[in-house]
């Protein structure tokens, strides 16, 4: 016990001589300057939220066109799939047929004692014989070219078959690979969207949507200043009128990206919808929507026509007349009315 108290006093003594036999060290590490820290970043202002919260959802409804093309085109591989499957199998019910109608020749042949029909036909004495199995010979050997032919084009035709399958089977999954991309990415958009949406205050949030309109309103103005309504005719088709109808019937329902209807709609999936129920299909993304139905000048528009937004066509609308929209906004607005031109115009479509 003696042995260890006095082995305890001699080190609390050796690291007390430590630290007084270094205390130019120790005013030192006292005195160092402590790491500097990182600039502060300066506050946004609202306006800058605003712009960089549409920009994410704009964003996002871009890529929520790539993974409609991509869910389009995969179910286009996965159709093509099945019809070749279905044709392979058929081909393959002929192989077999064809191989039957073979081995019942070789039998018959292997019943007249394995001869040919063409020594049978030479080894005759009956003239007359000899003339009607040299036709029978004939008509036979016609009849097994044909079959052969018929089934060297049934293997090619299955070797294509498979070749195409093939084909289909790589574009199925690579289109499975751009919807799981598209996918993550406007997932990843709303969700920082959303983030920096909740970071703000309930009064800031309300002074966000103020200013959501109130740019809104400013390009509706302007749009309307230039004169674009002068001549403007409100008289939609009949089929035209049907769309209107439904489009505007859905007023209140909530954005969701993907979604067709009949709870919720994004942009596209309204605009498609309502021209379904009018009778007239159209593509299923506004991209493609822009792509694929005529175009017409604005000066010409009426009711149901499509009026496509921002210069990588990542919106759309459908005009109700006296320079209105029917349109489902974004993820947290539900679909509305709104100006026709309280977005950059790309141009305008007409279904029908």
């Amino acid at each position: 016990m003696n042995r260890r108290r006095h082995a305890i006093a001699t080190i609390t003594v050796v690291c007390a001589l430590t630290v007084l036999a270094s205390p130019a060290l120790t005013l030192q590490a006292a005195a160092a300057p402590l790491p500097p820290l990182p600039p502060s970043q300066p506050k946004k202002t609202l306006e800058e939220v605003r712009k960089e919260i549409d920009g994410l959802y704009r964003q996002a409804a871009a890529a929520t066109d790539a993974y409609n093309l991509a869910e389009e085109k995969a179910d286009e591989q996965s159709d093509e799939i099945v019809k070749l499957a279905r044709m392979i199998v058929a081909g393959n019910e002929r192989i077999d047929d064809l191989k039957a109608r073979a081995g019942a020749a070789a039998r018959a042949q292997y019943r007249n004692g394995g001869l040919p029909d063409g020594a049978q036909l030479v080894l005759t004495n009956d003239p007359q014989l000899f003339l009607d199995n040299a036709s029978r010979l004939k008509e036979g050997q016609k009849a097994t070219r044909d079959l052969l032919g018929e089934m060297t084009r049934t293997q090619d035709e299955l070797t294509t078959y498979a070749k195409d399958a093939s084909v289909n089977w790589t574009k199925l999954e690579a289109n499975r690979l751009k919807q799981a991309k598209a996918k993550k990415e406007i997932n990843d958009k709303i969700a920082a969207a959303k983030k920096l949406e909740s970071s703000l205050a309930a009064e800031e949030r309300e002074r966000l949507l103020r200013l959501e309109q109130q740019e809104q309103y400013r390009a509706q103005t302007a749009w309307l200043d230039s004169g674009v309504l002068k001549g403007l005719s409100d008289k939609a088709t009949p089929e035209g009128k049907r769309a209107v109808e439904f489009a505007t019937a859905q007023i209140g329902k909530p954005y969701v990206w993907g979604a067709e209807g009949p709870r919720s709609y994004d942009c596209s999936g309204l605009t498609q919808s309502a021209w379904a129920s009018a009778g007239r299909p159209i593509p299923r993304t506004s991209q493609e929507q822009w792509r694929l139905l005529p175009r017409v000048d604005i000066k010409d528009m009426r009711p149901g026509d499509l009026i496509v937004y921002f210069k990588d066509a990542s919106h759309i609308g459908m005009y109700v007349g006296n320079g209105a929209i029917v349109h489902a906004p974004r993820p947290g607005r539900n679909v509305t009315i709104a100006g026709a031109g309280s977005m950059e115009i790309l141009g305008v479509v007409r279904p029908g």
